[in-house]
C-alpha cells in the first residue's frame, strides 16, 4: 500500500527520511560512502561521483511507494538531488511536492514542519464536487 507523505532531509553526508500520518512516523537514516572525494574546499562534487549516484539512488529506493515528498535541507545536496531524480528517476519527479531551506532541525521539529507544509498544501486543493 503506497505511503502519503514523506519529508526528506538531507546534505551531502546524510539523508533523515520520515514517511508520516497525522499520528505517526516512521524514519530512516541513510548514509553516503564516507570515503568519498572532497574538492579543496571540503565540498563535494555535486551529484557526478559514483558515491552521490549511489546514495541519491539509495534515497529515491527508500521513496518508492510514497505519493507525495518534500525535499529539505540546509544546502545545495537537496537540489543535486532533485536534479538527479529529473535526470534518471522520473517517476519521482512527478511525487516530489516542493523543495525547501531547512537548516538542522530535530526529529520533532522536521515533522512538525512537514506535516504544517502538507496541511497547508492539502487545503490549496480545489475542493472536488460530486
Amino acid at each position: 500500500m503506497p505511503k502519503s507523505h514523506a519529508v526528506v532531509w538531507l546534505d551531502h553526508v546524510e539523508a533523515c527520511i520520515f514517511h508520516f500520518n497525522r499520528d505517526s512516523a516512521d524514519k530512516t537514516a541513510l548514509h553516503r560512502h564516507p570515503h568519498s572525494p572532497r574538492h579543496k574546499h571540503g565540498a563535494l562534487r555535486s551529484g557526478r561521483d559514483p558515491d552521490d549516484i549511489a546514495f541519491f539512488q539509495s534515497i529515491a529506493q527508500a521513496l518508492e511507494d510514497t505519493r507525495e515528498v518534500l525535499l529539505v535541507g540546509p544546502g545545495a545536496a537537496k537540489l543535486e538531488f532533485l536534479r538527479y531524480v529529473t535526470r534518471s528517476q522520473a517517476w519521482l519527479e512527478r511525487n516530489i511536492v516542493g523543495c525547501e531551506t531547512v537548516d538542522h532541525p530535530t526529529d520533532g521539529q522536521l515533522l512538525a514542519y512537514a506535516r504544517k507544509y502538507f496541511h497547508a498544501k492539502d487545503r490549496m486543493l480545489p475542493l472536488l464536487s460530486s
